[in-house]
């Protein structure tokens, strides 16, 4: 005897959806990890490399950045220990893993540019805002959490007016985006994570 697949109905298979994306909820809330982890990283060397630059003026400021790939090995490493645990990949997981991985795809891309460029770090921030409101507003509208959504849209604005401002001044806005979209956010699903567990 052959087996057949139950067909759902539409009711059915909007339970079902709802119930994927649900389960998603909980893996990022969980996973707000990544959101705290480059948030304060980010945000840290932002500040830093100001105070570096203006206030000390240290000609290497520059030299916090190399924090980046220490991030990126913890992230790794944090990110192929939760894959263990995790039974189940939903499409949300992956859609979300590959905007991710798109967005680090164009962070490297656009420090090789800026490192050829010279001069092209005067306007760096404006694309790194950029690339802080795209990942959080896709993130949290797949997601349907609406602080990353807003976080998102406000450093879409950022992104235009930082582009009026010089460097310098870039690493505050820079902070400031990073703060709205990635650390108040990221406390947040932490938050509501643990809410939903205790």
């Amino acid at each position: 005897m052959e087996n057949e697949e139950k067909e759902l109905s539409p009711r059915e298979s909007l339970a079902l959806i709802q119930t994927m994306i649900n389960k998603t909820k909980g893996a990022v809330a969980d996973d707000s990890f990544h959101f705290l982890l480059w948030g304060w990283l980010v945000f840290g060397c932002c500040v830093a490399g100001y105070v570096l630059k203006v206030f000390v003026g240290y000609p290497n400021h520059f030299i916090v950045w190399w924090l980046m790939p220490v991030g990126g090995i913890v992230s790794g490493w944090y990110g192929a220990k939760q894959s263990k645990q995790q039974r189940v990949k939903t499409f949300l997981d992956e859609a979300l893993g590959y905007l991710w991985l798109a967005i680090a795809l164009s962070f490297i891309v656009l420090v090789a540019v800026n490192m050829i460029g010279g001069q092209a770090w005067q306007t760096a921030f404006t694309y790194y805002i950029l690339l802080y409101a795209i990942g959080t507003f896709v993130s949290g509208s797949l997601l349907r959490f609406k602080p990353l959504v807003y976080g998102g849209l406000v450093n879409f604005g950022l992104c235009v007016v930082s582009a009026k401002f010089q460097y310098d001044d870039q690493l505050l806005i820079g902070a400031l985006a990073i703060l709205i979209s990635y650390i108040i956010p990221g406390h947040l699903l932490r938050r509501r994570y643990q809410k939903q567990n205790s």
